[in-house]
């Protein structure tokens, strides 16, 4: 097994226990260059999304070394899902990781989502 399907293999635990739950996730994704984040309701249609690929955020990152793959991005774009689910009502999500570790980019994704309003 590589480490790709390893990956997905872990997502798909995860993904399993919120979708018995039916709640609205909160779906991360990375790449060396880049970090996504999406709001998914329980019906698999997108809510809310938020990428370092969006003019604002790329304008905001103009400069930077690294731009899209660094945690000032991933928290800027943790910021961003949060404030357009929140402006869409969406108060209450489960984070979805999508089998990356819990550090780094993810985690700042994660903790500027919870600074600006979501809860989970």
């Amino acid at each position: 097994m590589d480490k790709k399907q390893s990956r997905l293999r872990r997502a798909t635990q995860t993904r399993a226990k919120i979708a018995e739950l039916k709640v609205n996730r909160l779906a991360v994704h990375r790449t060396n260059l880049h970090i996504y984040a999406s709001i998914i309701s329980p019906d698999s249609k997108v809510l809310a999304s938020a990428s370092t690929l969006e003019a604002e955020v790329r304008k905001e990152l103009a400069g930077q070394t690294g731009k899209g793959g660094n945690t000032n991005a991933a928290a800027l774009v943790g910021k961003r899902v949060a404030e357009k689910a929140l402006k869409a009502g969406i108060a209450e999500v489960a984070f979805d990781r999508s089998g990356f570790r819990y550090h780094g980019r993810v985690k700042a994704v994660a903790e500027a989502a919870r600074e600006a309003g979501l809860k989970f």
